[in-house]
């Protein structure tokens, strides 16, 4: 296993409710493929108190993994508001389809690339989808699951800088997180908060 996000609970910022007793949260996958599965997720809510004797981690594997161990980084929260892009249903798309064209020609921003959903990895919000949502209910009690994080394979591009990159990093030049997930995809996280244990689900697709 590798460690992909770690966040505490005082720097999610409420995007996520924290289990009771909880407040870290750590996503950690296999970077193998398995079953078809670029990788394989686990998801841990702890009580940083709790965790006394830390253990070294364990050497990263050199086969099949290639694009699927993050570099390692510091995350400094941003908050922002997003809309549904492709999770927008077709009938209120259509009804908004004027207002769209109206400040893509005002503004030169497109709300799907500029204004829907953030890029990069992220808590919360909505799923940036490359293609058809997938959307998951949950397996034990049926209801919609929630959108716990997403994990892609670029931060950003050309495009989406433009719109969603802090005023104060404006021109910085981002070290990539060195992912590849599938063909520049993402890994999509859902998880139940009514069941016992928070069932989690994970998607898949690639751009």
């Amino acid at each position: 296993m590798v460690p992909v996000v770690q966040v505490r609970a005082a720097d999610a910022l409420g995007l996520v409710p924290f289990p009771a007793g909880c407040d870290l949260l750590q996503v950690l996958w296999c970077p193998r493929s398995h079953d078809g599965c670029w990788v394989a997720p686990q998801v841990h809510w702890r009580d940083a108190a709790a965790v006394t004797n830390v253990r070294e981690a364990p050497a990263v594997p050199t086969a099949d993994v290639y694009g699927h161990v993050p570099r390692p980084c510091v995350v400094h929260p941003e908050l922002v508001t997003e809309y549904p892009s492709w999770d927008l249903p077709d009938e209120l798309r259509d009804t908004l389809e004027p207002r769209f064209e109206q400040v893509e020609a005002e503004t030169g921003w497109h709300y799907q690339y500029h204004l829907s959903t953030a890029p990069g990895t992220k808590l919360g919000g909505y799923p940036g989808w490359s293609q058809d949502p997938q959307w998951p209910d949950c397996s034990v009690c049926g209801e919609r699951m929630a959108h716990l994080l997403t994990v892609e394979s670029w931060e950003a591009d050309g495009e989406s800088r433009r719109t969603w990159t802090p005023v104060e990093d404006q021109g910085v030049r981002y070290e990539d997180t060195g992912l590849m997930l599938g063909d520049a995809g993402g890994v999509y996280l859902f998880e139940c908060r009514s069941c016992p244990g928070r069932p989690v689900e994970v998607r898949y697709d690639c751009a």
